[in-house]
């Protein structure tokens, strides 16, 4: 039996009498990539007492993530979007994963929240550009992937509809990074406003012409597989419990979930709660796929970069093939990088000069409003003493 290849020329299939050893090549991709070890970035976006930090410790089974309330108290004061990076060295069954959580305090939490996206536009960019920076080196061999690979953007269980900030925030992300929007909290939500409210999230989102992660499928899935990745992506919106309590139900089980004086919401319980469905996506199944997928949105990002530097790539050859190609692309990289720390330096000099005028002016405003308090003073002091030589002369005649 032959396969005909793309020049029409067959290609005869041929049986070995013997063992040869290639068939244990795929255990030697698992032991090369287990030795290297993975990377798995996920940020996380959404207002404050939405349960952020719970998830991901529920997700991961462990208190990665402080609390809310820990980090809201050093943060009182400041009225931007925070960037906060944990790490994280876990191991299962030998395997090993370097865990990033960026979590973003402050995320939609003040009165004006435009611009609220800017910091976490500018760190998803940033991690781009380390990328792209790690490319063009003459060793490539020591590559470290901290770019984003999903982004949970917790919404509100209102059951209504999405705020003006979800949809204008998801439209300006969801080109750069694997979306996978959750519903917090859905357990104040009954199951049937639940549903219709994730309708209407979908209906938001399509009107809007926002993507979500879309896991892919392919040629060599068996139908099991596909009914399972078709599965997972009908959750989506996830309607999400968070809680690494442990609680006894009245039939004597002991599950990870929530009490309520009505009964327990049990976390891993797919007919309560979408959490084994976003695990599954997330950790279990797909993390490797949305490792692939920020490949993609990497590569879209990286001709933009390059063209916008004015460098141009022939589709035909690889650019590591080409050393003046990859050394004109290092070069461009570094001209722009220096652009951009001159025109943040020039920033940070206009707004001190700013400052600086605001303080004077300040000054200036307050030394003209002593000197009219001090007119004043001298005016309503000549005023009573005339009034009483007035007086005196009066009393003299």
């Amino acid at each position: 039996m032959a396969t005909a290849t793309q020049t029409g020329l067959a290609i005869p299939r041929k049986k070995l009498t013997s063992y040869v050893g290639f068939a244990n090549l795929p255990n030697q991709v698992h032991r090369h990539t287990t030795r290297r070890g993975f990377t798995f970035t996920v940020m996380v976006v959404g207002e404050t007492g939405l349960g952020k930090s719970t998830l991901i410790n529920t997700l991961f089974n462990t208190n990665l993530v402080p609390s809310g309330e820990e980090r809201l108290a050093s943060r009182e004061s400041v009225q931007t979007v925070g960037i906060d990076t944990i790490s994280a060295d876990i191991e299962e069954n030998e395997v090993r994963l370097r865990l990033n959580i960026i979590d973003t305090p402050g995320f939609g939490d003040f009165v004006n929240n435009e611009s609220a996206w800017d910091p976490i536009l500018q760190t998803i960019e940033a991690r781009f550009d380390s990328y792209l920076e790690q490319e063009n080196r003459l060793n490539r061999s020591k590559i470290v992937d901290n770019r984003v690979h999903a982004l949970l953007y917790f919404i509100q269980p209102t059951g209504h509809a999405l705020k003006a900030l979800d949809l204008e925030f998801l439209a300006r992300v969801h080109k750069h990074v694997n979306v996978i929007p959750v519903i917090a909290k859905s357990d104040t939500v009954d199951p049937q406003n639940l549903q219709r409210y994730k309708q209407r999230i979908l209906q938001d989102l399509a009107f809007h012409n926002i993507q979500t992660a879309q896991l892919p499928i392919s040629p060599y899935d068996d139908e099991e597989s596909i009914a399972e990745i078709e599965e997972v992506q009908s959750k989506i919106p996830f309607a999400i419990v968070g809680s690494n309590d442990l609680i006894k139900t009245p039939d004597g089980r002991t599950v990870r979930g929530r009490a309520y004086p009505w009964g327990v919401v049990e976390v891993d319980n797919e007919h309560q709660s979408d959490f084994v469905k976003l695990r599954q996506m997330l950790i279990r199944t797909n993390m490797e796929d949305l490792r692939e997928l920020t490949e993609n949105v990497y590569e879209q990002y990286r001709t933009q970069k390059l063209l916008s530097l004015g460098i141009t790539q022939d589709d035909s050859v690889f650019s590591q093939s080409n050393p003046g190609s990859q050394q004109a692309e290092a070069r461009a990289l570094h001209e722009a990088k220096l652009a951009k720390m001159e025109h943040e330096m020039k920033l940070v000099f206009q707004r001190k000069v700013a400052e600086k005028e605001a303080k004077l002016k300040q000054s200036e405003e307050e030394l003209y409003a002593r000197h009219r308090e001090m007119r004043n003073a001298l005016d309503q002091q000549r005023q009573e003493l005339e009034e009483r030589k007035r007086r005196i002369q009066n009393s003299l005649r």
